[in-house]
């Protein structure tokens, strides 16, 4: 089982490389790293736990950690938890600190630490970058103990969740459809391996665990497309000749190859 300390361990690493990196390598490790069992305990399901505290904004920066604090708790999506074993990472001298005393959902995946990114308006985020976030929230929700629910943007003064709630949890069951999709589609068309250097360009080449997915074949490199974009991704084809207008050949490369080399 990974533990809380392992992972806000590897944040705290990662955070060296700067935020703009923080934000891409943070949904990655919500992605690889969290367990895909740590289901998230959605609005219905909070519903059932009269035992919760609804705390507003003013009580819960009384628990930021600091001495005459209160505690040390910390809210994401609305959900406030109780962070005190984490105090080296969530306390005075952790790097996480800002996030004590409040919710700074939006932070978990911006990386934006400073005042103006430790906010709870999410509302910028993608479908996947939602479900990174909610992997982050079953995170909390399995190592830490829950306490409540925040008075603001995501639920009332009743602990009912507000419409804001509601249209980010559509966004969820979206990037969850799309997330889907990608894994059904990574297995049929794995990606490729991939080398590049100045000098002599970059490689693509397909074998029988590129992609990380072990198989019986390796394919052929080929250009994906998402469809109405430019953008395309190296994956390996079993059957070239089964044709796909979101795919292409690479240019002077022999359609049968398993390697073909790009130009610098």
């Amino acid at each position: 089982m990974v533990g809380y300390g392992f992972i806000q361990t590897i944040l705290m690493e990662i955070r060296m490389y700067g935020d703009a990196f923080f934000a891409v390598a943070s949904v990655l490790v919500a992605i690889l790293i969290i367990p895909s069992d740590w289901s998230t305990k959605l609005t219905n399901e909070w519903t059932q736990e009269p035992h919760m505290r609804v705390l507003s904004r003013d009580e819960l920066s009384l628990y930021d950690g600091a001495s005459g604090s209160k505690g040390l708790y910390l809210a994401i999506i609305g959900q406030v938890f109780d962070v005190q074993k984490g105090d080296r990472h969530y306390g005075v001298n952790g790097g996480y600190h800002g996030m004590a005393g409040k919710d700074a959902s939006l932070a978990f995946i911006s990386g934006d630490f400073t005042e103006s990114g430790l906010i709870d308006d999410v509302s910028t985020l993608s479908p996947s970058q939602v479900v990174a976030l909610y992997d982050w929230l079953a995170f909390y929700q399995k190592d830490y103990t829950p306490i409540g629910r925040l008075v603001g943007r995501f639920y009332t003064e009743k602990g009912l969740p507000t419409e804001a709630l509601m249209k980010l949890e559509e966004l969820l069951f979206e990037g969850q459809r799309l997330k889907s999709q990608l894994q059904a589609e990574s297995q049929k068309f794995p990606s490729c391996n991939s080398e590049w250097s100045p000098t002599l360009g970059g490689r693509v080449w397909c074998s029988t665990r590129s992609g990380g997915v072990e198989r019986s074949w390796a394919g052929v490199p080929r250009k994906l497309f998402s469809p109405g974009s430019s953008r395309s991704r190296c994956v390996c084809v079993e059957d070239p000749s089964s044709g796909s207008p979101n795919m292409q050949d690479y240019q002077g490369c022999h359609p049968d190859s398993d390697s073909c080399t790009l130009e610098v």
